[in-house]
């Protein structure tokens, strides 16, 4: 069944909105060769922008290759080599024949294993020697640039997940590793991002790493309601279905502009919409959601120490100040010392975020009213 929403994937085409700035910003930086970092919590749109940037940028020039590594399920050296490789070769390679050549020619010392089939190229299966991987590591880190420079193109490679990186038996060594080569490249540049931004911002924020300085920072920002209604109300049209602006605007107020949820939520609206929405339609949907995560969200609640818990609560009630000695005593937080142990937990669980000394958050917006609605019964 056709549905006008997306969520959950890769958006595409009419499903994408906004993000004109950081698209026009991302692009310029894929065609100029300058390194980007990508910072934002999950699901806020990161992979689908990065696809977008890549997608436009090889439809108005020849001379650059988009390489998309995800890193997911990558967790240790030897993977990413062999990950990094293949991906960068299919993305040369037109033909099974330039995949071939392309491996001994640029590969000489590894001398990698291909076995494929012979109707499709995507179901080659490439395999390198350890071994031999750890002795010549230089070979596959400045294979971009040694294939850039020969084919006289220039070469973007987007890892997402960059942060699995952290998983491998010494990452920091690797780290070192990495931009010791990368820093080097000048026909290759590099977009890194991923859904753990506490992690990152370990990386490439903290000015004892490796990547610190790497590239251009951008932090993603949320997409304002002003094209989240317009937005909503063309694709509710697109389907002979009305919604006006007044709810389209709630839709997306609700959910606090999170991408993900406004997407999701406006779907469950359409589904239950026969001719136009209203607000009942809304707050029901919104309602069910919260309580179709309800499991979801109960164990994430019952993995929290009981002043993580107090300290959601208080957020919810408004605090500002929880190193005072009210709310310490209102809300059992113990003492002043236990705030930024606290808060630090929270953070490194992605529950909260402090994007500004002061100003927190919760990432997760049904989460939120979950926890007003049905945990802490707020009336």
């Amino acid at each position: 069944m056709y549905t006008p929403f997306v969520y959950g994937k890769l958006v595409q085409g009419k499903n994408f909105t906004n993000r004109e700035n950081e698209l026009a910003r991302l692009k310029q930086n894929f065609i100029s060769g300058i390194n980007t970092i990508l910072i934002s919590p999950r699901r806020w749109g990161k992979s689908s922008l990065v696809k977008r940037a890549g997608d436009e940028v090889l439809g108005t020039t020849k001379s650059v290759r988009i390489v998309h590594l995800d890193m997911f399920n990558i967790r240790t050296e030897e993977d990413f080599y062999k990950y990094l490789s293949e991906n960068l070769l299919r993305a040369v390679s037109g033909k099974l024949e330039d995949w071939v050549q392309n491996s001994k020619k640029f590969l000489k010392k590894l001398m990698p294993r291909i076995t494929f089939s012979p109707e499709e190229l995507q179901e080659v299966s490439f395999v390198l020697n350890w071994t031999d991987v750890v002795k010549q590591p230089d070979e596959i880190l400045d294979l971009a640039e040694n294939i850039a420079n020969d084919k006289g193109i220039k070469i973007v490679i987007c890892i997402d997940e960059f942060q699995n990186l952290s998983y491998f038996e010494k990452p920091l060594d690797f780290q070192k590793k990495l931009r010791s080569h990368w820093q080097n490249h000048s026909n290759v540049s590099y977009c890194l991002y991923g859904s753990k931004r506490n992690m990152l911002m370990e990386v490439f924020a903290s000015p004892s790493m490796p990547f610190y300085k790497f590239g251009d920072l951008m932090f993603l920002q949320k997409i304002s309601s002003e094209y989240w209604k317009k937005f909503i109300q063309e694709r509710f049209n697109s389907t002979g279905k009305k919604i006006r602006k007044k709810q389209a605007e709630k839709i997306a107020l609700l959910v606090e502009n999170h991408p993900y949820y406004v997407q999701q939520l406006a779907q469950l609206c359409w589904l239950r919409t026969d001719k136009e929405v209203d607000d009942e339609i809304i707050e029901e949907t919104l309602n069910s959601l919260a309580l179709q995560l309800s499991l979801l969200f109960q164990n994430m609640t019952e993995n929290l120490s009981t002043s993580q818990v107090n300290f959601l609560r208080a957020l919810l009630d408004g605090v500002k100040m929880f190193s005072s000695i009210e709310t310490l005593r209102n809300y059992s937080l113990g003492t002043s010392a236990n705030i930024s142990r606290i808060k630090g937990a929270l953070i490194n669980k992605e529950i909260i975020d402090e994007n500004t000394p002061g100003k927190i958050e919760l990432l997760d917006p049904v989460y939120r009213y979950w926890l007003k609605e049905y945990y802490f019964n707020y009336q």
